[in-house]
């Protein structure tokens, strides 16, 4: 009965459906988890504490001071420290499915290319980054610099045209730490992770834990195929470290960065938070590495493609004048 039900369970999977979704992008505004902007700060006081932990503000000082054009040459503005909602990351099993947009850009709606097998050990993703602004998008907020964005939504990364997603040995190219912390010596740490994670801490120090969603290493779209819903979620936090590897996302919290962005090679996983948006949206966003038992059941219906979109917040200080 058990190879019966696991054979069928494989054979739906076959047809990962990329669902079109007009209301889609309507649902990310509306179904977004405005608290987990917070704690905000200014001047380094906290004005609004948040129900989510804030280990990383470290922003203390009462004043900014950055460099301007000629000539004023510089500029002194306040801090301000909050949780950026600037990214969108799908993580699909229908290639070129944008399930953040309920859209597919190759036209193509129902099978799409299936990769991995469910009914293994591991399971296989396609991701997509996104840029994402709903400040901008709602005209709030804009009047600051440091609410403003170069992009209101446009896609920024597909990891169906990178190579280095598919292979494990490719990816050792930008991550050859893999061999030190890719191992189940090193696993036995992230239990520590684990159970931080259960109380939305992140643990930065232990960088290749995913809490109770595993090892970090290798950076690919190849995960433990457990929970479906928590292996899209692992997908995610897999590309948010990949794109921080290939200098592609930058370090947006600290001192350093109130005047401009920096790189940061090496992810600070208590920087992010996700919230599941698609197919079925959590009402609340998490810490990475949070178990799946407290948020993902029933959140993959049948039949919905096994397609699903997160939305990111990233740790932002800034200087606004």
């Amino acid at each position: 009965m058990k190879k019966i039900m696991l054979s069928l369970f494989f054979s739906l999977s076959l047809f990962a459906k990329c669902i079109q979704d007009p209301s889609a992008l309507a649902t990310a505004l509306f179904k977004l988890d405005y608290s987990a902007i917070l704690p905000i700060s200014i001047g380094g006081i906290p004005v609004a504490k948040g129900r989510m932990p804030d280990s990383i503000n470290r922003v203390v000082k009462p004043i900014c001071i950055c460099p301007f054009p000629p000539p004023i040459f510089i500029r002194i503005g306040i801090p301000i420290g909050y949780f950026n909602p600037d990214r969108m990351i799908d993580a699909v099993k229908a290639p070129y499915c944008f399930a953040s947009l309920g859209i597919s850009i190759d036209g193509v709606y129902g099978n799409a290319g299936v990769q991995g097998d469910k009914e293994g050990e591991h399971t296989f993703f396609q991701a997509h980054m996104l840029f994402f602004a709903p400040f901008e998008m709602l005209g709030i907020l804009t009047d600051s610099v440091c609410f403003q964005a170069p992009n209101e939504l446009d896609i920024g990364y597909m990891t169906e045209i990178d190579p280095m997603w598919n292979d494990d040995t490719l990816a050792a190219l930008i991550q050859p730490e893999a061999l030190l912390f890719g191992n189940p010596v090193t696993n036995l740490a992230c239990m520590a992770d684990s159970i931080s994670a259960q109380a939305d801490y992140a643990n930065p120090a232990l960088f290749w834990c995913k809490g109770s969603w595993g090892n970090a290493y290798p950076m690919t779209g190849r995960v433990v195929a457990n929970d479906l819903v928590q292996s899209s979620a692992s997908v995610a936090a897999e590309l948010i470290y990949k794109l921080h590897r290939q200098m592609q996302m930058w370090a947006t919290w600290g001192e350093a960065a109130l005047c401009s962005k920096y790189p940061a090679p090496i992810w600070q996983k208590d920087a992010y938070r996700m919230q599941l948006l698609t197919p079925i949206p959590h009402p609340a966003a998490m810490a990475i590495g949070k178990t799946g038992i407290l948020w993902s059941f029933s959140k993959n219906p049948p039949f919905k493609g096994d397609n699903f979109g997160y939305i990111i917040f990233r740790k932002k200080d800034c200087c606004a004048f």
